[in-house]
């Protein structure tokens, strides 16, 4: 079983998106997502597009990077800049992409939609070839 940490800024919209498409798509990979700055809640937009899809979890919920750092990795992703930015040195090396998505938090439920598709679309592949 491969490990992969999906990192955001407030751990409410993009990063969570992404926890549960790994999960739900990708055979073999355990997802968990934190962040750099979290925000203590799910966006609810966040959490209503993942229902409509059938893969809400109530194991979802904003964390800080400092909840999992001491957890095995084996890919770390970041999907927004800050993220990407403020990235720390894990306690062991391992390899880190970044696939920057748009926030979709203070936006209609339409861009939650749209981020879903691209995070499921984009990403996932992504993260799968870099687990090769």
């Amino acid at each position: 079983m491969k490990k992969v940490l999906i990192m955001c800024t407030g751990n409410s919209c993009r990063s969570i998106i992404a926890e549960a498409l790994v999960e739900a798509f990708l055979d073999g990979i355990e997802a968990k997502s934190c962040g750099v700055a979290p925000s203590g809640r799910v966006n609810p937009n966040a959490k209503k597009v993942l229902e409509r899809n059938g893969i809400w979890d109530e194991k979802y919920y904003s964390k800080h990077l400092d909840e999992v750092i001491d957890e095995d990795f084996d890919l770390v992703v970041t999907v927004c800049d800050h993220a990407k930015e403020t990235c720390p040195v894990f306690p062991k090396p391992l390899k880190k992409i970044h696939v920057g998505f748009e926030d979709p938090d203070g936006k209609d439920f339409a861009a939650f939609e749209k981020t879903y598709k691209e995070i499921k679309t984009v990403l996932l592949p992504k993260i799968v070839a870099a687990l090769v």
